[in-house]
């Protein structure tokens, strides 16, 4: 039956003009689960019909949202995380294509894969085989070399990048992307000096002239990838110089483009709460693996995220008194993210590396991630940068002490130590 099947919607998918593109990416998503022995044969049948039917939410647009011309869209960046967000927007773009140019832009940073450029298998095999295989990607995202080549002309660029590599990128877009363009940073990460600390999206506004929100949530990217159900938080701010409803990006469009039936959105005005959760938890979360490693159970690990949400929000009320609490204790981008990372995101994972191992982060990172980012490693040096400017550190003990574990080869055992409070009577 499997076989039969396979060859129907093969032979119907060569048929040009009656399959829309979506529906033939939807149809193989369906035919690679048909062999599952809980389905049965009208099952499948049924789930090949649906998707081989034009979409129905192809005219969802309320005549009121249609834009002057559709949105184009760019993502910055082709990791896991970059490849599932493009795969998430475009998915989007194609249902909603009065309001969203069909054409998903996706700057890939071209390297090898066996010989042949990674930007050429994407365009070809509609997959990332390096940073997200076995995933397949809609046919309208379309890989790009050049990172101008993929922002020109863009209405909305999405930056998905190791956030230690943003300075690069924004010096090759500066003066080369639209007056008009808008931006949302998935970035995790700060901008720390000895004058200060800036959330990237300000950094991104600040060297492009483009206004930026930021995207933040509990999102482990393959889960996401393979569409299970999840929520985020969009953040973003109309700019002074919003053009008006159907003109330019709002709040209203950023929904319709990232929120899926598996990937539930909430907007909200706080950039800065959800760009220093996402940064933060980073750090927390490699505690959370260092205790992993070492075996000390659930216990241990609640502990250090109890700490670590108190250290959060103490960071963003001192120092970014505009930040909303809330943003930390009720959305996807604050206490859930907090949990989701510190269970299963890279960062607990090159922690637990670390404890189980013997080794440093950086050997840590490279022996899991594949080429990709930690990014607590970087951020955990960036905060204790700029608390040490403030000879504030010893405000945040855990912040402290993980910095310490992997920087000056602090003991791991010793971190109970190092966070006990001290300023009890009793």
């Amino acid at each position: 039956m499997f076989v039969q099947l396979t060859k129907i919607f093969l032979s119907t998918t060569l048929i040009s003009g009656i399959i829309f593109p979506f529906k033939r990416y939807a149809a193989f998503q369906t035919i690679r689960h048909f062999h599952t022995p809980k389905m049965t044969a009208f099952d499948r049948l049924s789930n090949l019909s649906s998707v081989l039917s034009p979409p129905k939410t192809c005219s969802a647009v309320s005549p009121e949202d249609i834009p002057v011309r559709p949105f184009k869209t760019t993502v910055v960046g082709s990791g896991n995380w970059g490849s599932t967000i493009a795969k998430v927007v475009a998915e989007n773009c194609i249902e909603r294509p009065q309001e969203f140019d069909q054409k998903v832009k996706m700057w890939v940073f071209e390297e090898k894969v066996k010989g042949q450029n990674l930007t050429e298998i994407i365009n070809t095999k509609h997959e990332n085989v390096k940073y997200l295989p076995g995933i397949m990607l809609p046919p309208n995202v379309v890989a790009v070399p050049d990172v101008v080549e993929a922002c020109k002309d863009s209405d909305l660029i999405i930056f998905n990048i190791p956030h230690q590599f943003l300075g690069n990128i924004l010096r090759q877009l500066k003066g080369r992307v639209n007056k008009g363009a808008r931006a949302i940073s998935c970035l995790k990460g700060l901008n720390v000096s000895k004058d200060g600390c800036d959330i990237l999206p300000g950094v991104i506004t600040k060297e492009l002239g483009i206004a930026c929100g930021a995207l933040s949530g509990a999102n482990l990217a393959p889960e996401v990838a393979e569409c299970k159900w999840s929520e985020t938080t969009v953040a973003y701010t109309l700019p002074d110089d919003y053009r008006g409803k159907v003109k330019d990006i709002d709040k209203a469009v950023l929904k319709h483009l990232f929120h899926r039936p598996y990937f539930h959105v909430h907007v909200i005005d706080d950039v800065s709460g959800v760009s220093l959760a996402g940064a933060l938890k980073n750090v927390v979360a490699m505690a959370a693996g260092f205790v992993d490693g070492l075996g000390w159970g659930n216990n241990a690990k609640s502990a250090v995220m109890r700490l670590g949400l108190r250290e959060m929000i103490h960071f963003a009320k001192l120092y970014f008194p505009s930040c909303e609490e809330r943003t930390f204790t009720e959305e996807s981008a604050g206490v859930a993210d907090l949990i989701t990372t510190c269970f299963g995101g890279r960062n607990v994972r090159v922690g637990r590396y670390m404890a189980q191992h013997k080794v440093s982060a950086h050997e840590a990172e490279k022996q899991l991630l594949n080429g990709q980012s930690c990014q607590g490693i970087y951020t955990t040096k960036e905060v204790y940068e700029f608390l040490s400017y403030r000879n504030a550190i010893d405000d945040f003990p855990l912040f402290h002490v993980t910095y310490d574990i992997i920087y000056n080869n602090f003991p791991m055992e010793k971190l109970p130590e190092r966070v006990e409070r001290t300023d009890e009577k009793y």
